[in-house]
């Protein structure tokens, strides 16, 4: 698979600014969330059409990457405003969000 970054988009014109795939507005935690359910991939690619195996797999990879950026403070005893910074701030950094 290419580099995550080539599929995952953010704009605070699409989808309220959450990580989207790109082409689709299905958003990053939808498939992760999905996921951590126990759907399959069959089961997910069934429901969104729109969506690649590839789609998936940058999913996973830019949910990886943010947790290795984030470390290990549990989110819960964040507050919402440091945690919408600090993705804002990330995703400059990779050059994927529009300014």
């Amino acid at each position: 698979m290419g580099d995550w970054k080539e599929r995952i988009f953010m704009n605070p014109k699409v989808c309220h600014g959450k990580p989207c795939i790109k082409g689709t507005r299905i958003w990053v935690s939808l498939i992760v969330g999905n996921l951590a359910a126990g759907s399959s991939e069959g089961e997910i690619l069934e429901a969104y059409p729109s969506l690649s195996r590839e789609g998936i797999r940058a999913a996973l990879a830019f949910a990886a990457e943010m947790a290795r950026e984030r470390g290990t403070t549990p989110v819960r005893f964040r507050s919402r405003d440091f945690v919408e910074q600090r993705t804002k701030r990330f995703m400059r950094s990779v050059k994927l969000i529009v300014p």
